[in-house]
């Protein structure tokens, strides 16, 4: 297949014109110079148009009125068909906070599904994203305290072994006791989200020092910056190798605040995730999301007493706003498919568009309308 005369979100990140060819599932060319097709080669007319990589969501709890704590293949396939209709190619749903041995279920279950996923019309399934129960019981959010643990290096480093290291990110309070050491010992493994958490600012930096990587849903669930107690978000920033993932959906954080992260820790350490839940898809009404009964309304999911519990809306979605916010879109768009990838660990395969990768691919209008998304040679058409 090529796709010609798109406008090409490339390696350098930003667009150039130009044609791509894929085969057998591979990119195998990107040229700014036109392609000559082959006999029995599908060509894509795509004037006028952008491509650019297949989204990857590190931060997403489900959708369609299914959810990842399912535990169930079926819940899966559902959540990973909307994805990729979504132009989310590549998927690490998260956990919420439950017993160990029904996290482990889920864990196992996802690994079992992603062995044998095979269908072009499904996100891939490339991790699970732990997002409890090792959290503050001050910081729960939307998580159900009853199930808030001690960190436990030798149930991670079970699970791990258990399922081919498909665990890729832990969500985790560095104050709780045993967190820094678990950090230290398993970094090389997994990668740990300072999140849910009370944390100051030199127990975060000890985090980040043990080989904590990134920050789960910036400013949410965690101490602000403050001039006397800058918390968190500073250590995170100061460290300077710091992803910081970041909810735009419009309803979590204030587009000034968005911007702000930005600037703070630059394009290239910030990820959007959408956090959203089981009611993302749906109609208002009632959902459920970790045992707890949720309420969408007003474009977001909320418990009865008003907290927040995720979003409603999709990553392609919460892109869309983060330009709409104002953020170039340039950088909006390596937010949602090259620092993701790079921080779920599947560079060398997704991220971006580029000879010898996955040719997992979104084709939009220039106003940010999906048109198709490519998964190998077939496609999507919407």
């Amino acid at each position: 297949m090529i796709i010609r005369n798109a406008d090409i979100y490339s390696a350098d990140f930003q667009f150039h014109r130009g044609c791509v060819r894929s085969r057998g599932g591979r990119i195998i060319s990107v040229s700014r110079e036109d392609i000559k097709p082959e006999p029995g080669e599908e060509v894509i007319d795509a004037e006028g148009k952008d491509l650019i990589p297949g989204m990857t969501d590190e931060h997403f709890h489900g959708c369609m009125s299914y959810d990842l704590c399912d535990a169930s293949q079926g819940a899966i396939r559902a959540m990973a068909k909307w994805e990729h209709s979504q132009g989310v190619t590549q998927i690490c749903p998260a956990t919420m906070t439950l017993s160990e041995k029904k996290v482990h279920a889920i864990v196992k279950t996802a690994c079992d599904y992603a062995g044998s996923q095979t269908a072009r019309d499904e996100a891939r399934l490339v991790g699970v994203h732990m997002e409890g129960p090792f959290i503050s019981p001050d910081r729960v959010g939307a998580q159900n305290p009853e199930f808030v643990h001690l960190p436990d290096a030798d149930f991670l480093e079970k699970l791990e072994d258990e399922t081919q290291n498909f665990v890729r990110i832990v969500t985790i309070a560095p104050e709780m006791e045993g967190a820094i050491d678990c950090i230290r010992k398993l970094s090389g493994r997994i990668r740990f989200s300072v999140g849910h958490t009370m944390t100051d600012y030199d127990t975060a930096r000890k985090a980040f020092d043990a080989g904590a990587g990134n920050l789960t849903h910036l400013y949410n669930a965690m101490p602000g910056i403050h001039h006397r107690k800058p918390g968190p978000i500073a250590a995170g920033w100061e460290h300077g190798d710091v992803f910081a993932e970041i909810i735009s959906d419009g309803v979590h954080i204030h587009p000034a605040a968005i911007r702000t992260a930005f600037r703070l820790f630059g394009a290239e350490h910030m990820i959007l995730i959408s956090d959203s839940t089981r009611a993302a898809g749906m109609d208002d009404g009632q959902y459920e999301l970790g045992g707890q009964p949720i309420f969408k309304h007003d474009g977001a999911a909320y418990l009865s007493d008003g907290t927040l519990a995720g979003s409603t809306t999709s990553l392609w979605e919460c892109c869309r706003n983060a330009i709409r916010f104002g953020i170039p879109k340039e950088d909006a768009i390596r937010a949602a498919t090259y620092n993701p990838a790079k921080s779920v660990g599947i560079l060398n395969e997704y991220g971006t568009i580029e000879a010898g990768k996955c040719a997992n691919m979104v084709l939009s209008k220039k106003d940010g309308t999906i048109v198709r998304v490519f998964s190998g040679q077939e496609t999507e058409q919407f």
